[in-house]
């Protein structure tokens, strides 16, 4: 009996021996990853996480203090941060990061949407309050248009949906997306963000909803959003003349009338938002193609990309992406007196008439001063 015993305990040892050993291997991969990933240099940070050394670590500070993000027991904030960066920018499949990063399939998903929920409470800080255009701004795009609050558009992203599903989500281009609203600031953040509504259904029905919820999309009375024209032409948007001159490759000879004038400047200011679009997939390559997650996370994947963009085109000196630095100061916008829906109407047809001319008149006088 006595050695039985003896060799029960060495069998014990040796297996833990080699389980430490094993434990200690894995715990080498990962810290060596993870300093590949972040500390080797800033480029390399750059093209593992879209976002310098000093962002990410501002984004590990934030989801510590005000979102109560802690360590736990085998992984810091800071490797839970760079795994979620590295699947949003490279679209990397779980399995991938699970040999990578030496971690199990389920320990990567779990801390995937922790750190996911954490972004997301984010957003009081990290979207962009909208700021109107005041009398005496002096930009060349913005100038023209008086207490706007930026601009707004649609965007389809593809998603994975159930076949069940699969006719709600499909769009005019016949593929399965979910129709995104975006309203741009105009230094390119996102100041409101609407995912989850199917690829079929219509822009001014998407945008209908977002001013009609309670924490919707806030548009002060006096104020809008400059919009195309497969929006509403009512109160609380702008849009641009249909049947005349819009895009720029029409525009050969400057504008003879108020509504040329009102399009083409209307035409400049609304490339913003295809401008903030195309950095935002450009940047995280989860959003370019069909996603293997649910359509329910993709679209808070979606709204935590767009938090990320505004956190690295507001802290970077020089976005990757897009090498023009902006500053911006935000106020506060009070719900009350608020528009709470938008339908068209010939008071606000009239009021648009009336702006058009006044800046046509405005810009014709400059021009012969």
């Amino acid at each position: 009996m006595f050695l039985i015993f003896i060799i029960i305990i060495r069998r014990r040892f040796r297996r833990n021996k080699q389980l430490s050993e094993d434990s200690l291997r894995r715990h080498q991969i990962r810290e060596l990853n993870y300093h590949q990933m972040i500390h080797e240099s800033v480029l390399a940070c750059i093209e593992n996480t879209c976002m310098d050394r000093r962002i990410f670590f501002i984004l590990c500070q934030h989801l510590r203090t005000i979102r109560g993000l802690k360590r736990t027991k085998n992984m810091d904030v800071e490797e839970m941060v760079a795994i979620f960066l590295h699947i949003i920018s490279h679209d990397v499949k779980n399995r991938i990061m699970r040999r990578q990063f030496a971690r199990s399939g389920e320990t990567v998903r779990r801390k995937f949407n922790v750190v996911l929920n954490g972004l997301l409470r984010l957003y009081e800080v990290l979207l962009k309050k909208p700021e109107p255009i005041s009398d005496d701004s002096t930009d060349s795009m913005w100038k023209w248009f008086k207490n706007c609050l930026r601009a707004l558009d649609g965007m389809y992203i593809k998603v994975n949906v159930l076949a069940s599903d699969r006719p709600r989500y499909q769009t005019r281009k016949n593929e399965i997306a979910t129709n995104v609203l975006g309203v741009v600031s105009q230094d390119m953040q996102f100041i409101y963000v609407l995912p989850r509504w199917e690829g079929s259904a219509a822009d001014s029905r998407v945008l209908r909803d977002a001013i009609s919820r309670p924490n919707g999309l806030k548009v002060p009375k006096g104020c809008y959003y400059l919009c195309d024209a497969r929006y509403p032409n009512g109160e609380s948007v702008l849009t641009p003349y249909r049947g005349q001159r819009y895009h720029f490759s029409d525009w050969t000879l400057p504008p003879n009338t108020p509504q040329e004038f009102f399009n083409i400047k209307h035409s400049s200011a609304m490339n913003i938002v295809d401008r903030a679009f195309g950095l935002l997939k450009g940047r995280w390559a989860i959003l370019r193609g069909r996603s293997y997650y649910l359509v329910k996370i993709q679209c808070r994947i979606i709204l935590a990309c767009c938090l990320l963009h505004n956190l690295i085109r507001s802290e970077m000196t020089l976005d990757p992406l897009e090498h023009t630095t902006l500053k911006d100061n935000d106020i506060d916008i009070e719900d009350e007196d608020c528009y709470t829906h938008i339908e068209t109407s010939n008071a606000w047809t009239t009021w648009k008439d009336n702006f058009a001319r006044e800046n046509f008149e405005l810009w014709q006088g400059n021009r012969h001063a």
